[in-house]
């Protein structure tokens, strides 16, 4: 199977078998491969098997060794110790995966014949994953040689740049400073917790809706806020809320809004008598404690 033609790669003309001479490097010292079906940069014949453009079994891997030691002879002490190790696993992996192209390809009859597909499998991938961190290496020495043509801005402004900048005007003087740091240094007093929600008494719901009622019987209409105005604590406006809410059950009392999240107004229509509204204790009653689950 002839490779394809791809740049940086030359195929001889058909019928003619040319023998394998010395290694030739390219200007920047790449190894360069010359078989009798490629001829080109050793990265150039890998990217052609991985991309099946080119079978792996039509490769003569020992000339290719053989110019590779040719290669770092004649480099002499200047021999690259990367470039080394990298022909050392690219052909180790092109070695393997020949090795498994080379098994016949017959059904899968039984478990070893699968795990040797699954091994030819897995060279292919780890001949794609070796391709993946060169295409990853050639991005960061891209991205490195770009940053080491940056450098940082190292002058001052510009004089109409520096105009713009307000005036630095420090009105305190040394007195003001000293302060300031007698301040800074004294020790930060200890934090307080205050306890005394934990103890507050309870608030009656029944209790306030009787002083709600007597409220609006006297004045008829009025605004939530006028009918919580005499209230200390949050505690007490929940339970006249709360009260207000148990009225407008009973019809004692009409709830009113003309716009949203407007005042809110309480009209009293629970009569002149003196029966009072049922308010029910249910938010009076300490809670019940959980129930113990019985065990079949």
């Amino acid at each position: 199977m002839a490779a394809s033609v791809t740049e940086g790669a030359e195929l001889p003309p058909e019928g003619r078998v040319p023998p394998v001479s010395k290694p030739e490097d390219t200007p920047d010292g790449v190894f360069k491969v010359r078989l009798s079906n490629f001829e080109g940069p050793f990265d150039l014949l890998l990217q052609l098997i991985s991309k099946h453009k080119m079978d792996v079994t039509e490769v003569a891997l020992s000339r290719v060794t053989d110019e590779f030691m040719a290669h770092i002879r004649a480099m002499g002490p200047d021999w690259d110790l990367d470039e080394t190790t990298e022909f050392l696993v690219v052909a180790a992996t092109l070695l393997d995966l020949k090795a498994a192209r080379l098994l016949p390809a017959a059904e899968v009859e039984d478990e070893a014949d699968l795990a040797l597909l699954e091994a030819r499998d897995l060279l292919f991938a780890r001949l794609l994953q070796y391709r993946a961190y060169k295409q990853i290496a050639d991005i960061f020495n891209r991205r490195l040689d770009e940053e080491a043509r940056r450098y940082p801005r190292t002058v001052g402004l510009e004089p109409h740049h520096a105009e713009l900048l307000p005036e630095v005007v420090i009105s305190i003087g040394a007195e003001g400073f000293a302060r300031l740091a007698v301040k800074a240094m004294q020790p930060k007093p200890k934090p307080q917790v205050y306890v005394d929600h934990i103890h507050a008494p309870l608030v009656s719901v029944q209790e306030q809706a009787g002083i709600v009622v007597a409220r609006l019987r006297e004045l008829g209409e009025a605004s939530f806020r006028v009918l919580v105005e005499d209230t200390d604590d949050t505690l007490t406006v929940v339970a006249r809320f709360l009260a207000l809410l148990e009225l407008y059950r009973e019809k004692a009392v009409a709830l009113d809004q003309e716009t949203a999240l407007g005042e809110l107004l309480v009209r009293w229509t629970g009569g002149d008598g003196d029966a009072e509204p049922v308010v029910t204790d249910e938010f009076d009653r300490p809670p019940e404690p959980p129930k113990e689950e019985t065990k079949a």
